[in-house]
């Protein structure tokens, strides 16, 4: 008998151990709206697989193919100059317009790979790029386009935020809308309450204030012609969010979105709310106030907090910010070592943004809105089920109806 258990115990130690394995392999997000990218920048193709996305819900290859335009390449002169159609292909989970409730599996092909280009990355190690860091992991890489470190790995994310996004629209009429709020130090003046995506696409920069847009576009083109990069910040703003999104303690909404934002490539820094600068004010200067609005909904009049309190999204906009740094790829000389630990020179060719934040714009919007949808169904299943009493929810008296249910 104690044979028995001591080899139970293995093997549930085996089991646990290829559990840990599979969970650490990094390329799946979220517990119920489930997101498995695959691909790398030069292979045959790129792509998603979603899984838990509810069934009847509307959705085409043209809806997709919308926000994919947003993100891909060569778009214009202050984006990398490679030519791809991404064409969104929809191999499963759809039938007739809309999902089926089974995994939905996305792909768009490569075509303008040019591999030749990264030569010398096979060999010396582009500096501040994953090159280093994945020989140091794995012993092994992708070198042509940076594998799975590349950019082009977000185009999964981009294809299943636009599922997400409609997912949100449907049930909860929420909008999530990103823009680029700085280039280098030049800043940005935008009205969170008014902007429009018309007004986010009406430039190349993705920047509402077409003042400070002209001066964005200009910075840009500066140090592109240079063989230089720069970075920039990405404003998102989330309008009609439910209240309630969000579980505490170690899932609080704000720690969701900080991850998926910090997933990106090339992020930095992450802000939600007042951010850094709330830690310079008093309390008094920084508490939202209450409010009954008149259609008997609790509401601040300020929000530093951001649109999340306790973790959880009180329904005012959601409001973050998030810093990408230069593009690490630029065509001046580097010091630099080689993989047999050599120190040398390099300085890179392929093609590449000058500045990533106006084709983060999307990328950034994707993230948020798979938070929001996981989150969403995550709170239907543990606080929607069963119905809520007249006193369950205090004096607000929207949360009993937020969200359109089938009839």
């Amino acid at each position: 008998m104690q044979a028995l258990h001591t080899r139970s115990g293995l093997l549930q130690g085996r089991a646990s151990r290829r559990q840990l394995l599979v969970r650490a392999s990094g390329s799946t997000y979220g517990t119920l709206f489930r997101v498995t990218t695959f691909g790398e920048s030069h292979g045959k193709g790129v792509g998603c697989v979603v899984d838990g996305v509810p069934p009847r819900l509307e959705i085409s290859e043209a809806e997709i193919q919308v926000e994919l335009d947003r993100r891909r390449p060569g778009q214009s002169i202050i984006t990398t100059p490679r030519k791809e159609e991404d064409v969104a292909e929809i191999l499963s989970g759809v039938g007739d317009g809309v999902t089926l409730g089974s995994p939905i599996a996305v792909v768009v092909r490569n075509k303008d790979q040019r591999s030749q280009d990264y030569s010398e990355m096979s060999v010396a190690y582009r500096p501040s790029h994953a090159d280093a860091t994945y020989d140091f992991k794995y012993g092994i890489r992708a070198v042509a386009g940076g594998g799975r470190s590349s950019a082009r790995e977000t185009i999964g994310r981009v294809a299943a935020g636009a599922i997400a996004k409609k997912l949100l629209k449907t049930v909860a009429g929420t909008e999530v809308l990103a823009y680029v709020s700085r280039v280098r130090d030049i800043d940005s003046n935008v009205d969170h309450a008014t902007f429009s995506m018309a007004d986010v696409e009406s430039n190349i920069v993705r920047c509402p204030d077409q003042p400070a847009a002209i001066q964005m576009i200009a910075a840009i083109n500066e140090v592109r012609t240079r063989g230089e990069s720069c970075g920039g910040e990405v404003t998102c703003v989330v309008r009609n969010c439910p209240k309630g999104l969000g579980s505490p303690v170690f899932d609080k909404l704000e720690a969701e979105l900080a991850k998926a934002m910090m997933s990106l490539p090339a992020t930095k820094g992450f802000e939600i709310g007042s951010g850094f600068s709330g830690s310079r004010m008093l309390g008094s200067e920084h508490n939202d106030s209450f409010y009954m609005s008149e259609d008997g909904q609790v509401r601040t009049r300020t929000n530093r907090s951001g649109g999340v309190q306790g973790g959880l999204s009180n329904g005012e906009d959601i409001i973050l910010r998030v810093a990408f740094k230069p593009t690490s790829t630029i065509g001046i000389l580097q010091k630099t070592v080689t993989r047999e630990g050599v120190e040398t020179d390099l300085r890179s060719r392929g093609r590449h943004d000058p500045c990533v934040v106006p084709r983060a714009v999307p990328m950034v919007e994707a993230m948020v809105a798979m938070v929001l949808a996981d989150q969403l169904l995550q709170h239907f299943a543990q606080c929607e089920l069963l119905p809520r009493g007249k006193d369950s929810v205090g004096c607000d008296t929207k949360v009993n109806g937020q969200f359109a249910r089938a009839t």
